[in-house]
């Protein structure tokens, strides 16, 4: 297996301009000023991601009392990203990164392994990144189902 790119704290988060599932465009810099939680995942409306989304969605209170804004990402098309949004109330922004440009440049596309073979995919991920755009966090390979209880207890919210 090649090895991916993996960002760690201090790095700069790479900047984006995306899609998002309302028909708007969401760039990391409009969120200077604010912490972020950048996570990635592989497929709207599968299972885990809708565990994992609506575990954020209900989260969200919390972590945007304590200052952080929540931003899923993923290959999704921006209607099908809308879809999701509409059926499990998802209620921060989903962006599109259809390339995979985006995923790259965090760590978060390339060769994983999945039920024992190598592929090319997303690798689901979360990013915390400062008000200055810097990576606090890098979590790779998280587990859809109870990432986010971890991730608020790492990140002190609870």
């Amino acid at each position: 297996m090649t090895e991916n790119v993996r960002l760690a704290p201090g790095d700069a988060a790479p900047d984006f301009s995306l899609p998002t599932a309302d028909g708007g465009t969401l760039s990391l810099s409009d969120l200077r000023g604010k912490k972020v939680v950048l996570y990635a995942y592989p497929a709207a409306m599968t299972p885990g991601c809708t565990t994992q989304a609506c575990d954020f969605r209900d989260s969200l209170a919390s972590l945007t009392a304590k200052g952080y804004a929540v931003v899923g990402i993923s290959p999704d098309a921006p209607a099908k990203l809308a879809k999701f949004v509409e059926r499990d109330a998802i209620t921060f922004p989903l962006v599109s990164d259809q390339d995979k440009a985006v995923l790259t440049s965090y760590g978060a596309y390339g060769e994983k392994k999945n039920y024992g073979k190598v592929v090319q995919g997303v690798i689901r991920s979360t990013f915390v990144i400062d008000e200055k755009g810097l990576i606090e966090h890098a979590f790779y390979n998280v587990k859809a189902t109870g990432h986010v209880a971890k991730l608020r207890r790492d990140l002190k919210i609870d």
